[in-house]
């Protein structure tokens, strides 16, 4: 059975992930969990607008191949919340996150009473489709449920202390590309800018005895990032796994893709 990603961040482990959005297909959930050493993989809602079936086919690709996997999404939407993890999703990420007050009504919308606000229905997956009655439905949710935070804007880097201070949250995810929009550094990832607003977040993440996940530019970011106590390591994606594909399969045949028709 697949270890979740709160039991191996528990342990201070590795988690090795990859992300799907535009290809949302089992066989390319498959092709990950063939390839071994994934624990998982996240969900691009925020920039897809996938709709419930379609997180609810990842989510069973996910079970099917021993993976945790997390929903990210635009905090927006209180209903979409609990939608996504109903759905079968281990957890939900908020994207774009600008304050800590913001952090914190996206976790109330992703706990039960008493430490949030999320509509009591038991006909999902994560209540086991009603085989759980409601009092352990809420008490396994708010236990098991993932929720994590972008930092990816340079007012939540500001407020970065309070946001992992949140109980509830359990990981701050970097996004970079974005990081480094807000810092003014458009498309320059590994500024030293970028670098200086990561630390930040890691010291607030060993503070308060909180994990934190990147999505890293190049092999020499990923190695740093975790030099630096990050556990949560997006290391590719869907269209650039297939890319990358491609590109491999040109460079090994360089005589026939040379060739003019």
């Amino acid at each position: 059975m697949a270890k979740k990603f709160k039991e191996l961040l528990a342990k201070n482990e590795l988690c090795r992930i990859f992300s799907v959005g535009r290809l949302i297909h089992p066989v390319l959930i498959d092709l990950f969990g063939l390839a071994g050493g994934f624990d998982g993989f996240w969900i691009d809602q925020e920039h897809v607008g996938l709709s419930w079936q379609e997180i609810q086919l990842a989510a069973v690709c996910a079970r099917a191949n021993d993976f945790d996997c997390f929903v990210r999404m635009a905090p927006t939407n209180y209903a979409q919340v609990t939608q996504n993890l109903e759905a079968g999703a281990g957890g939900v990420m908020a994207a774009q996150i600008r304050s800590a007050a913001q952090a914190e009504e996206f976790v109330t919308w992703a706990k039960f009473a008493p430490r949030g606000m999320r509509g009591m229905n038991t006909s999902g997956r994560d209540a086991r489709y009603t085989h759980l009655s409601q009092a352990d439905f809420a008490e396994t949710a708010n236990r098991d449920h993932l929720v994590l935070i972008q930092i990816e804007t340079a007012q939540s880097v500001r407020e970065v202390e309070q946001i992992a201070a949140i109980d509830g949250v359990d990981l701050l995810f970097v996004g970079p590309a974005d990081l480094s929009q807000s810092l003014g550094l458009l498309g320059q990832t590994t500024h030293a800018k970028v670098w200086e607003a990561i630390d930040q977040v890691a010291a607030a993440c060993r503070k308060h005895g909180k994990h934190w996940g990147v999505v890293p530019a190049d092999t020499e970011f990923a190695e740093r990032a975790y030099d630096k106590g990050c556990r949560l390591i997006s290391l590719s994606t869907d269209l650039v796994s297939v890319r990358r594909g491609i590109e491999a399969t040109k460079a090994a045949n360089p005589k026939l893709f040379g060739l003019r028709s």
